[in-house]
């Protein structure tokens, strides 16, 4: 028998059995056994002491493919990394794949199936895969019928996705948004793709087809050419100014806001353990705009956002978070070479002289030009955030569904090395990475450097770490499993608690402050004591301290409520054997606002360290 099935068989054993045949009377015999200290709302009891060693490691994730294929099976000795040009020891590797089918999801799906109704638990229907997946959507950049298409692809490829591949999927317009988080459920994502909430959208600062600022200039000026007075220089020259410094305006709105959600990304996925492959859709955004010959001014407009783009590039590394950008207007054609391309022979420039000229015939090589330095900017943007994050960029490719298969399939497949950087004190400097591979011309996608902060504590250029329970705590994110529990969530009103004493004190820290109508939900735990560490008290009884976590969230991720209580639990020698088969349960109470809220169940074993989370979706109906 495999360890997961052993596994999977042991849980079943202590909660989904003994769930499955729960009736009335032994719910509300299980309410009676709720643990003391959290019925009576005793005082949180303190953590047991535990002894901390810091030594600081820098990880670097490294995929290595041949033609566009994850390579396999390389020793360690064959890695060098090197650190501002000096090679470092290496202190730790490890070679991440994905995880192999296995025939126990099956059985795993038809147990959890069998558990009663509203009654959920984060016991993984696959084996954990090590690395999750995040969709951008971006709307910001993309023209509309390149979202669309985007989209029809992406629900192709999720009818062929691999079973267990944890995915989310996020939307960029004027902010960004959380539509669905991590899941391993293809079905609901497809659903998720072609509802609403994922619908393309016309981008508030991206031009629409068939018109733009430029040719509203250019159109104008046509008009004016023709006419019995044609314009002065100085109108020209304004006319030409006012379309450049309109451009450059929404780039420089496009620019900040998409490397805001980039930022906002990294903050959130910071507290996600683990590599995470960040799989981009977007038309992109120039790095610079550089200086315009056509204008009287050319060096007026000029921009460059290289500096803002490696700062969210080393924001995205600190998170572990590898970018797989896929330009999602596929294949680009010259515009000039389109066979419904017409230059405009009335369109007229002013030099940095202050002469007006039609520019006729060169309109075509002045338009093939702006197509290519414009392409090449915007392309030179997606590339390098790219390289510095250590993911892959897909340009110039129909095939956006093959895109994101291979950035799935070689970000589950990669190198982790680790290595101590001596003594050197940690000044909050850029040090550069460099890997390299003996005898092999392969392709090495890495993270190019890293700033010498602490990782206690957030900086400029990282997020910071968060702690056990409020990364199992955080909304969207991929279930925790290293604690094991089903979770009832009832309205406090249901029959169920019929003849149940229930407290009709408001329930929650924030629970003053929620507005409108509430209802007050009740949520049933039974914890898995086998995913418990338990340290041995005073006449051969056992003691472990757990804390439990209710987080509620409204559908933008704004934390609308939630309760915290840490408890010491005591368990007598004579009950210890039926406790490892019933569980340890718990009922904890929390006020949500009438609506669609998101509550966030999460446990922890403070001793060991190791938690446990769901997400469960309550549509609020207030009494």
């Amino acid at each position: 028998m495999s360890r997961f099935r052993t596994f999977a068989a042991l849980v079943f054993a202590g909660l989904l059995i003994h769930a499955a045949l729960a009736n009335a009377q032994a719910t509300q015999a299980a309410a009676a056994q709720t643990m003391p200290a959290a019925a009576a709302g005793a005082e949180t009891a303190a953590p047991a002491t535990v002894l901390h060693a810091n030594t600081n490691l820098v990880l670097v994730d490294v995929v290595v493919t041949d033609h566009g294929k994850a390579v396999h099976g390389l020793d360690r000795g064959r890695f060098h990394v090197l650190e501002n040009g000096k090679e470092q020891q290496i202190s730790a590797f490890d070679e991440h794949k994905p995880p192999a089918a296995s025939a126990d999801t099956a059985y795993l799906k038809a147990k959890i199936a069998q558990l009663p109704a509203n009654t959920y638990t984060n016991i993984p229907v696959y084996p954990d895969a090590g690395v999750v997946n995040v969709l951008l959507l971006d709307g910001l950049n993309t023209p509309m019928a390149n979202q669309a298409e985007a989209r029809r692809q992406m629900v192709q490829y999720l009818g062929t996705i691999t079973p267990g591949t944890s995915l989310a999927i996020f939307t960029l317009s004027s902010q960004l948004r959380l539509v669905e988080g991590f899941t391993t459920d293809a079905a609901r994502l497809a659903t998720v793709l072609k509802s609403k909430a994922a619908n393309s959208s016309q981008s508030a600062l991206l031009d629409t087809p068939g018109h733009s600022a430029q040719q509203d200039v250019e159109n104008q000026l046509s008009a004016m050419a023709g006419s019995s007075q044609p314009p002065s220089p100085e109108t020209v020259a304004a006319l030409k100014q006012f379309e450049a410094d309109l451009t450059a305006t929404q780039t420089d709105l496009r620019v900040r806001l998409t490397l805001d959600a980039l930022q906002q990304l990294a903050r959130y996925l910071s507290a996600i353990p683990g590599r995470k492959n960040l799989i981009w859709f977007s038309g992109s955004f120039p790095i610079s705009l550089n200086p315009d010959p056509d204008q009287a001014l050319p060096f007026l407009a000029v921009r460059n956002y290289e500096d803002d783009v490696r700062k969210t590039s080393q924001l995205l590394t600190a998170a572990r978070v590898a970018v797989y950008p896929v330009d999602a207007r596929g294949m680009m054609t010259q515009s000039t070479a389109d066979a419904a391309y017409s230059p405009n022979q009335t369109a007229l420039s002013v030099n940095s002289g202050g002469k007006v000229s039609a520019m006729n015939d060169s309109n075509v090589i002045h338009d093939y030009d702006t197509f290519m330095t414009q392409n090449m900017a915007e392309q030179g943007s997606m590339q390098q955030i790219a390289q510095e994050t250590g993911g892959t960029a897909s340009i110039n490719t129909n095939d956006l569904k093959g895109a994101v298969a291979s950035a799935v399939e070689n970000g589950a497949s990669y190198y982790s090395i680790a290595f101590a950087p001596g003594g050197k004190k940690l000044d909050g400097r850029f040090r550069r990475l460099q890997v390299r591979l003996d005898n092999g011309g392969y392709n090495l996608a890495y993270r190019r450097g890293y700033f010498a902060d602490a990782s206690t504590k957030p900086s400029a250029h990282n997020p910071g770490t968060s702690s056990t329970i409020e990364s199992a705590a955080v909304h969207g994110a991929p279930p925790a499993t290293q604690v094991l529990f089903l979770a009832r969530v009832l309205p406090a009103t249901d029959p169920a608690f019929q003849g149940i004493p229930i407290s009709n004190t408001p329930s929650g820290e924030m629970a003053a402050s929620l507005k409108g109508p509430t209802r007050c939900y009740l949520v049933d735990l039974t914890v898995d004591t086998h995913g418990l560490l338990f340290n041995d008290e005073a006449g051969g009884a056992r003691q472990a301290q757990v804390e439990f976590v209710l987080e509620a969230y409204d559908g933008d991720g704004k934390r609308e409520n939630y309760v915290d209580r840490s408890y010491a639990i005591n368990i007598k020698p004579e009950d210890f054997a039926q406790k490892m088969e019933t569980g340890i349960r718990a009922r904890l109470a929390l006020d949500l606002p009438e609506g669609r809220s998101f509550m966030r169940v999460a446990v922890e074993d403070l001793v060991a360290g190791h938690a446990g989370s769901l997400e469960v979706p309550v549509n609020v109906v207030a009494n």
